[in-house]
């Protein structure tokens, strides 16, 4: 009897663990969820962090707050990312910066981010745009690869700083295209325009969120998009193979990622929600010149480890450092 007892109460005691873990995975999250941004508020980092934020908020009924760390480009950020308790409660927004250029651009890294992440969900992506100055001779890119091989070093490109996603869009153009354009730094790009605007420099790659505006006013000449295909915000504008220079497909990206050894079941919950949530985004991302990207599960890891290997290569290659 007390042997029946005793076996009873054992397995009563492991109904109520089995219980309590299931409801304990299906209560993620049970407390305020932090979203490192890894730079300072404003730009698509800070805007992705936010408006997922807000609707992972009202899907789960509990406080999803962005936290932004700049510091170091994405660097400082980042590393507090992976130094986090991995439990689900601290999420990062993760891009082409912090997850495929800074390998190469650092001589010492203090974090990997093929091995300190997880990546979650990939959610937005936007593409770039080639601009010129209004009175650009040159009306297409292959004109520009042209003149750029008859006359090296005569077309000037302006760079929004050294590391930044202008800078090295440019510098894949220059690969894919086999020529040499005279870079020309700027801190950040308002300043870049400034000078494109004034006709003191002939070329300058942004986001298409930024530089389309100065297209549609006429004030500088939209050449083409770096995309496979046409922005539907500037649909007049070719992609580079359309316009002759096949071969260069550039989309930035950004995503929400999770320090290493985080629990699959909250992974899995995480991106249950991620992409419940990715259609109440949809206009609000466009409106940014951007667009939402769901990537399936189980292509994540293969694609950040491709955009890491593929960037760390042209960085090296192009000799361009931060350190």
């Amino acid at each position: 009897m007390v042997r029946m007892v005793g076996a009873l109460s054992v397995a009563a005691l492991a109904l109520v663990s089995f219980h309590s873990a299931g409801f304990a995975q299906g209560a993620y999250p049970d407390r305020p969820v932090r979203i490192i941004v890894p730079i300072a508020p404003g730009g698509s980092y800070d805007l992705v962090g936010r408006h997922l934020a807000d609707a992972l908020a009202k899907r789960t009924g509990q406080a999803f707050f962005v936290e932004n760390k700049p510091g170091a480009g994405t660097v400082v950020g980042t590393q507090a990312a992976a130094q986090s308790e991995a439990d689900g409660y601290t999420l990062m927004v993760g891009g082409l910066s912090n997850m495929a250029f800074n390998s190469a651009l650092y001589a010492k890294l203090a974090y990997d981010p093929l091995k300190d992440f997880v990546p979650v969900a990939l959610v937005y992506k936007f593409g770039y745009v080639m601009v010129g100055r209004k009175d650009l001779p040159q009306q297409t890119p292959k004109e520009i690869v042209a003149e750029a091989t008859a006359k090296p070093g005569s077309i000037t490109v302006a760079t929004a700083g050294v590391g930044t996603g202008q800078q090295l869009v440019a510098a894949a153009f220059m690969k894919s295209a086999g020529v040499k354009l005279q870079e020309v730094p700027y801190r950040g790009s308002p300043a870049a325009f400034a000078d494109l605007l004034a006709g003191r420099i002939d070329l300058f790659f942004d986001s298409i969120a930024a530089g389309l505006p100065y297209v549609q006013s006429g004030q500088v000449k939209g050449i083409a998009v770096l995309s496979s295909k046409r922005s539907p915000l500037a649909p007049d504008v070719p992609t580079m193979a359309e316009a002759g220079v096949p071969g260069l497909d550039v989309d930035s990206w950004l995503g929400i990622f999770v320090p290493a050894k985080t629990p699959p079941a909250v992974i899995v919950k995480l991106r249950q929600d991620i992409r419940a949530v990715l259609p109440d985004l949809k206009e609000r991302f466009e409106k940014s010149g951007g667009e939402p990207w769901d990537m399936p599960d189980d292509k994540l890891d293969g694609f950040i480890a491709s955009e890491h290997a593929t960037w760390t290569k042209l960085i090296r290659e192009a000799g361009i450092k931060l350190d």
